[in-house]
């Protein structure tokens, strides 16, 4: 069970043009089938404001969107290297902190006042930002069907024949789309894989939430949000289990739920259990991947700079 998947950003989907795949983090030497000792556990409900040993690897919410805007930059320049104008839709921000829905709800205020509603207070959608492109400006974007090996990086895409120009002009592979990611992400050949700490993260907090520690503290949850009948075993997501659906989720019936979902992680502390086992299986992951990590900040700091550099 992965909340991460949740927050996918322009990053994220552009990363799955690379083709790549990624080694599972926590496999790198040690013993893996023991879980980690853990210290004293705190009594926690609000998740909004947790740290985490891997946060300094990653970039902040803030970070993440000056990296947005550098690489709708770059697209934008590569089309207008083509004759278009072209902006591309940036992740709109959420109205949630980073890790507040990270092991379900845990906001007792705004589960009391919007149930299990997602995003509250976030604008629809804008309508679209660009005119339909023609079959050029398609091509410029998306870029030519290309049969040959995918550059993973844009030293190795722009020493590469797309076998398509548009003016005079080589159209990169994967168009100016895949420029744009490169550029920020992988500019040179040998960059780390950018989800792999991602990855790492997510890997920490599958193998907590299966850890017999946290295992048994969803029992509790499960058990006390049973005594007002409300039947589920997942905290993170249980609106299905509830019979809820996108149009009830701020219903009074949801809020009832909520409201008692909030209660029951407080008595089970289920919070405070997950995040410091979570933790601990984050901390025993980098032990065994310190060397990709120092590479993986060196890169996060190139690429914001990077970024500072084109938003100037």
């Amino acid at each position: 069970m992965r909340p991460f998947a949740a927050r996918a950003t322009v990053l994220f989907l552009s990363a799955a043009l690379l083709t790549a795949c990624s080694s599972d983090p926590g496999d790198k030497g040690g013993d893996t089938t023991k879980e980690p000792a853990i210290g004293t556990i705190p009594k926690l409900l609000s998740a909004a404001d947790l740290s985490y040993p891997l946060d300094s690897y990653m970039a902040t919410t803030e970070q993440n969107r000056k990296l947005e805007q550098a690489q709708a930059r770059v697209t934008s320049d590569c089309m207008a290297r083509f004759g278009f104008t072209y902006t591309m839709r940036q992740t709109p921000p959420s109205g949630r902190s980073g890790n507040e829905g990270r092991y379900g709800l845990t906001d007792a205020t705004a589960a009391a006042r919007y149930g299990y509603t997602p995003n509250r207070g976030v604008a629809p959608p804008a309508k679209p930002l660009n005119p339909k492109l023609s079959a050029s400006g398609e091509l410029a974007l998306g870029g030519p069907d290309y049969k040959g090996a995918q550059p993973m990086s844009l030293e190795e895409s722009e020493a590469t024949d797309s076998g398509k120009t548009l003016g005079g002009k080589k159209v990169p592979i994967g168009g100016c789309i895949r420029e744009g990611y490169l550029k920020i992400y992988a500019p040179k050949k040998g960059a780390q894989d950018i989800m792999f700490v991602t990855n790492m993260a997510g890997d920490a907090f599958s193998r907590a939430h299966d850890d017999s520690r946290v295992s048994a503290a969803i029992k509790a949850w499960s058990a006390c949000m049973a005594e007002k009948g409300y039947k589920t075993g997942d905290p993170v997501s249980p609106q299905h289990d509830l019979g809820l659906d996108p149009n009830t989720y701020g219903s009074p019936r949801a809020i009832a739920a909520a409201r008692q979902d909030i209660a029951c992680k407080e008595r089970a502390n289920l919070v405070g259990i997950w995040y410091t086992v979570e933790t601990a299986y984050q901390k025993r992951n980098m032990e065994q991947n310190a060397e990709a990590l120092n590479q993986a900040k060196t890169e996060l700091d190139e690429r914001l700079k990077l970024a500072a550099t084109l938003a100037g």
